[in-house]
């Protein structure tokens, strides 16, 4: 592991037992082995390290996923429907990584009064925004959808935007120790391919018919 990696991660296990506003670039330096000057030649501040904790623990979790899925083979074979729950199930399942689920704890908890905690979460969902439309046009290039209004780019961000609700909702019942609906995003799934009118699945009919 290399030096900011550590770096990296004792700011995590910090931020966890104080909170982020709690935590010094000087308890970084020591819980990582370093002096602090030395953690000036890798950071330049608390804020760039938490930026790069959400980048570097983000692509740990991507890595947990099936690899070598074909878009276009996912295309061709799978409906709407389960093209549409496999891309939920596994944007679900990254951000169910252990170290995932810690970070944004803290960013969910800091992000009414630190920005850094602010953008981390306005970028996440403008990242999932981007991907759900890259998603959805390509669903419409292979004629997955029967539009009523085929305004794709407010669809995939409607779309985005409940699942959003939906994660946030669940996590909120986890750390609140309590149970969630497991069965919300299927069913939220299942819903809105109905509305949408997915071809080749159960849903064959268009928008609001």
């Amino acid at each position: 592991m290399e030096k900011w990696e550590e770096i990296v991660l004792a700011a995590l296990d910090l931020a966890a037992q104080k909170g982020l506003g709690n935590v010094s670039m000087s308890q970084i330096a020591e819980k990582a082995g370093i002096r602090k000057a030395s953690l000036y030649n890798h950071f330049s501040s608390k804020e760039e390290i938490i930026g790069e904790m959400y980048l570097y623990l983000r692509e740990k979790a991507k890595e947990t996923l099936p690899k070598g899925v074909d878009m276009g083979e996912l295309m061709e074979k799978k409906s709407a429907r389960e093209i549409l729950l496999t891309s939920v199930k596994n944007y679900a399942k990254m951000n169910e990584d252990e170290n995932m689920r810690r970070f944004y704890k803290l960013i969910y908890s800091q992000r009414a009064i630190e920005s850094a905690a602010a953008k981390i979460m306005a970028e996440e969902t403008r990242r999932m925004i981007d991907a759900t439309k890259a998603l959805f046009y390509a669903l419409d290039a292979h004629g997955k959808f029967l539009w009523h209004d085929k305004d794709i780019d407010m669809s995939a961000t409607a779309f985005a935007m409940g699942i959003h609700s939906i994660l946030d909702y669940m996590l909120d019942c986890k750390n609140g120790e309590e149970e969630a609906d497991e069965k919300m995003l299927e069913d939220y799934v299942d819903w809105f391919c109905a509305k949408m009118g997915g071809v080749n699945d159960e849903y064959d009919f268009a928008l609001g018919e």
